[in-house]
């Protein structure tokens, strides 16, 4: 199962993860990312991966297990 990682240190709060999957991602009050799950089920797991991709930030990440 996928697993997706959110380090809010490094987040600039762009959006671009909400926008392309917003099961998975919201942000909070400032605009940092927070994940919803961090398991995304199989529906939404391939616009979660395309989100992860998109981070100008570099703040999503998917580990290899």
């Amino acid at each position: 199962m996928m697993r997706i990682k959110a380090d809010t240190n490094l987040c600039v709060g762009s959006g671009q993860c909400v926008l392309t999957e917003p099961a998975v991602f919201d942000q909070d009050d400032d605009g940092i990312v927070a994940l919803l799950t961090d398991h995304p089920d199989d529906q939404r797991a391939g616009a979660a991966r395309h989100a992860v991709t998109l981070c100008p930030s570099r703040a999503l990440s998917i580990p290899q297990e």
